[in-house]
């Protein structure tokens, strides 16, 4: 008989919170000088008044502490399995984040007629997705037997945020292979479908943790 060793949360915090803001790990990044983890944004906001690491206060560059950081994307996997709601939570904020940085822009931008100066438009022009983690993708034409209908190539390798959505996987094939544009595809990964709100983080940790990368997924029209 199988023994099932269970482990409490509580007995692995110290191991996958971040002691500047007493959270679990969001884009967990090491220090490389000294092997110590927090979260990006608070490491990264941390060392812009110090060179110094919060927990050892060993010196982590002399003149550029970014340097020497490095994204831990093994130990952010292992958090957002040991806390399934963190990685929902997050992307929900990130996207209620913007959503309130474009609104604002927005208004901005359309002025009240007063003679606002509305000419800052550094916001919209910023790339939310510079600093993600990337997934590697290869995409997979689904053979349907049939020798009519469009013609899709024998597969494509992408490259883009693990924030990236099926919604925008499909508008990227749209793009490149135009005559696919005026269908409705299907994405899906091991013979399952993935609606379009679906993030590539999610199905890679749902699906492609078993598989060698790239995570492969299959494409083709609807029925």
């Amino acid at each position: 008989m199988e023994l099932v060793h269970k482990v409490c949360i509580r007995d692995l915090n110290p191991h996958i919170v971040c002691i500047l803001c007493a959270g679990y790990f969001v884009d967990a990044t090491t220090i490389t000088e000294c092997l110590h983890t927090f979260c990006k944004s608070c490491i990264v906001k941390y060392l812009q008044s110090t060179k110094f690491c919060p927990m050892c206060n060993v010196k982590v560059h002399e003149t550029q502490p970014l340097l020497n950081l490095k994204i831990d994307r093994t130990l952010q996997d292992i958090v957002y399995k040991v806390v399934p709601s963190l990685l929902d939570n997050e992307m929900k904020r990130r996207q209620d984040f913007e959503k309130r940085m474009s609104f604002r822009n927005g208004v901005e931008e359309s002025g009240d007629g007063m003679g606002e100066d509305c000419s800052d438009t550094s916001i919209p022009n910023q790339h939310y997705f510079m600093h993600d983690e990337l997934i590697h993708i290869c995409l997979q034409p689904l053979d349907n037997g049939s020798n009519s209908g469009p013609k899709f190539p024998s597969q494509k390798f992408v490259r883009c945020s693990v924030r990236a959505q099926v919604f925008h996987l499909k508008k990227l094939i749209q793009k490149v292979w135009p005559y696919t544009s005026k269908n409705e595809l299907a994405v899906m990964c091991n013979g399952e479908q993935f609606p379009d709100n679906h993030c590539l983080k999610r199905i890679w940790l749902s699906h492609g943790k078993e598989m060698d990368p790239p995570l492969k997924l299959q494409f083709g029209v609807k029925n």
